[in-house]
């Protein structure tokens, strides 16, 4: 089977497409064919490293202890194992390896008792793969801050993967939303629910008076003291990304001295939370939001473009060429 590989950490570059032997599924597992993924800016710190100790320490040293990258699933089951009872041979189905990787390869395996749910038919492949990394750490996060119907809420960055999902699970919830992106991007975030939209380049959030329950940084790019300052007491600051020791450091301060809660760490992935995304899509609750479709062998063009910092909320990978000419791909599902 094709495979995009990688032996060393890197640039987009570092990221080959070779031929591997296909997985066999054990006792518990399921083997998936699959159609489609996402490039998630997991990803690319893997790849790079960034941050290059953690992750080391998470995915080896020296090199590289999953050769394959990439985990969101949608595909469909060619076998499983003779303990499997949940799915069947032929199912469509859509979620996540568990953050182990994998899924930029023609075919995957992973237990059937994972992060893994039937597709709805309302989906295409292509949507599947993208409902779940933004949405379940967008998920996880606005837990941890308690939101509440009438919260008023601030996301830095509500364009990306992670931002677009944040502000519709927001407005789901009854929130009050200010999104914060570029001017460009300010008509995609309306249409998705933000009550308010702030133009970083033109205005910064920070000075302008407001005050909001929770604030909630999806790139760890916000101004850090002054979002602080711009939360109620009591109220929450979510950091969603891999941060720095010096945003770490400043946290420890702020939960000591500022009656605020700051918020970060890791969005454990849990196939209950793929369920109920999923059911919010099939509701019409929450709608992915694709930005471009690049096809397996051109990965390494695909992980530059994300790696640049300015998608519009996801990036999918075909694995299956004629999946890119389907009605529903050419869609793209850009909510304008």
């Amino acid at each position: 089977m094709k495979a995009a590989t990688y032996k060393h950490y890197g640039p987009p570059e570092v990221l080959q497409i070779k031929e591997i032997e296909k997985p066999k599924p054990k006792d518990n597992e399921v083997l998936i064919r699959m159609q489609a993924t996402a490039v998630c800016s997991g990803d690319v710190r893997l790849r790079k490293p960034e941050p290059p100790i953690l992750a080391r320490l998470m995915n080896g040293l020296i090199s590289p202890k999953q050769p394959i990258l990439g985990m969101e699933i949608a595909g469909v089951i060619e076998a499983i194992g003779k303990k499997v009872t949940q799915f069947r041979v032929g199912d469509d189905v859509m979620g996540s390896t568990n953050s182990y990787g994998g899924t930029y390869a023609e075919y995957i395996c992973i237990p059937s008792d994972g992060v893994l749910a039937i597709k709805p038919d309302s989906l295409s492949f292509q949507e599947a793969a993208v409902v779940f990394f933004g949405g379940h750490t967008a998920l996880h996060f606005l837990r941890k801050g308690r939101i509440q119907k009438g919260d008023h809420l601030l996301i830095y960055g509500a364009s990306g993967s992670l931002g677009t999902s944040a502000v519709q699970l927001a407005k789901y919830f009854g929130a009050e939303v200010t999104a914060v992106c570029s001017g460009g991007n300010a008509k995609l975030v309306r249409s998705l629910g933000a009550d308010h939209v702030i133009d970083y380049t033109q205005q910064d959030f920070t000075k302008n008076g407001m005050i909001y329950d929770i604030i909630f940084d999806t790139q760890g790019k916000s101004p850090f003291w002054g979002s602080i300052r711009s939360l109620k007491k009591g109220g929450y600051y979510l950091q969603s990304v891999a941060i720095n020791f010096h945003r770490i450091i400043n946290g420890l301060i702020a939960n000591i001295t500022s009656g605020r809660k700051i918020v970060g760490g890791v969005a454990h992935e849990r196939r209950e939370d793929l369920v109920f995304l999923r059911d919010l899509v099939i509701a019409g609750k929450l709608k992915p939001v694709i930005d471009r479709i690049y096809p397996l062998d051109q990965i390494v063009a695909a992980h530059r473009y994300v790696e640049g910092g300015h998608k519009r909320g996801n990036v999918v990978v075909s694995i299956i060429p004629s999946e890119i000419g389907s009605s529903k791909l050419n869609r793209k599902n850009e909510v304008e």
